[in-house]
C-alpha cells in the first residue's frame, strides 16, 4: 500500500481495505461463472494495517441460494498465517449483462458494442476479470 492510501498516519485507510475485500470476494463469482454485484458487504477491522504491509487475502463461497451468493474473506498481516487484520462477509446478487447495459454510461456501452473485435467487445462486459 502506498502512502496515498493511508487513513491515520502510517495506517491503511479502512475504505481501501474494504475495497480490496470486495474485489477479492467478487472474483469468486468469476470462478462460479456468474455475473453478480455486491448486495451487502460487512467488514470487521480487527487490527491496524500499516502502510507498506502486504495483506494476504483468502476468500470462499459459503452458500448459493438462487441468485444469492454468500461469501466471506479474511485479510492477514505478515503472511498467510499472520494475525487477522480484517474480515468480511458479503452477499452478491446474480445479474444478467443487461444490468450493466441498462445502468452503465451510454457512450461507453456504445463504444463497446461498436467494437468489431468480438473478444474485446465481450471483455468490456466482464465483471472482476
Amino acid at each position: 500500500m502506498q502512502p496515498a492510501h493511508q487513513g491515520a498516519p502510517g495506517l491503511a485507510h479502512g475504505g481501501l481495505l474494504a475495497t480490496a475485500l470486495d474485489e477479492t470476494l467478487g472474483s469468486l463469482n468469476w470462478l462460479l461463472r456468474t455475473i453478480a454485484v455486491t448486495g451487502r458487504l460487512e467488514t470487521d477491522f480487527v487490527r491496524p494495517v500499516p502502510v507498506g504491509t502486504t495483506l494476504y487475502l483468502e476468500a470462499e463461497v459459503t452458500a448459493v441460494a438462487g441468485r444469492k451468493i454468500y461469501s466471506r474473506a479474511t485479510g492477514r498481516v505478515g503472511g498467510p498465517d499472520g494475525p487477522v487484520a480484517v474480515r468480511a462477509q458479503a452477499l452478491f446478487i446474480e445479474v444478467k449483462v443487461d444490468h450493466f447495459v441498462h445502468h452503465g454510461r451510454q457512450e461507453e456501452i456504445r463504444a463497446a458494442m461498436d467494437d468489431p473485435d468480438q473478444i474485446r467487445r465481450a471483455r468490456a462486459f466482464e465483471v472482476n476479470p
